[in-house]
């Protein structure tokens, strides 16, 4: 009686399986996808002791250049449709400092520098929180063709720094790149 039962259950519930609610797919919308990724990263960094620093206290140049090789992949270069870079930059040495970032082609031709002004220290903290550096549309497209970072530090004429000077220079910076992908 029960194998009778199972199988009178069996042919009435099966065809209520093919039985259900659903409706057309519109797989066209996928055409209208429009995605925007917002990527976050670290640019540059740099801390320099003042006891590295020798001199006499005139002015004196540090400079130093990296490759920076982000804008090969054609995915990223083609979609990215604006950058911003964020400054911060920490002096507790006695001098005042002009920090530049050159943005390099591949021909080390500079496309754009980028100056900070950076104060003598003076005892008490001294961050700045330099304005965000913002590229798009043809700033954008000569971001693009950049390469290199290079960095020229000028040290303002001060007391002379030696083996015994404390304090350092420290940048801190970041990226934020906006995609469009559809």
């Amino acid at each position: 009686m029960k194998a009778y039962f199972f199988r009178i259950l069996n042919i009435l519930v099966l065809p209520l399986l093919f039985f259900s609610c659903s409706s057309d797919l519109d797989f066209d919308q996928v055409k209208d996808l429009k995605l925007e990724p917002v990527i976050v990263a670290n640019l540059a960094y740099f801390d320099i002791q003042a006891n590295k620093v020798i001199d006499n206290g005139t002015t004196n140049v540090i400079y130093d250049v990296r490759d920076f090789d982000i804008f090969k992949d054609k995915f990223f270069n083609n979609r990215l449709k604006r950058a911003d870079f964020d400054v911060e930059i920490e002096n507790t040495i006695q001098r005042a400092f002009s920090v530049n970032m050159l943005l390099m082609n591949a021909n080390n031709d500079v496309l754009e520098t980028i100056s900070f002004t950076v104060p003598a220290y003076a005892g008490s903290p001294n961050v700045i929180k330099y304005p965000t550096e913002v590229f798009e549309n043809q700033r954008l497209d000569l971001l693009k063709q950049t390469v290199k970072i290079g960095f020229s530090i000028v040290i303002a004429p001060g007391p002379s720094l030696n083996q015994n000077s404390t304090g350092s220079l420290k940048l801190r910076s970041g990226a934020t790149a906006y995609l469009v992908i559809e």
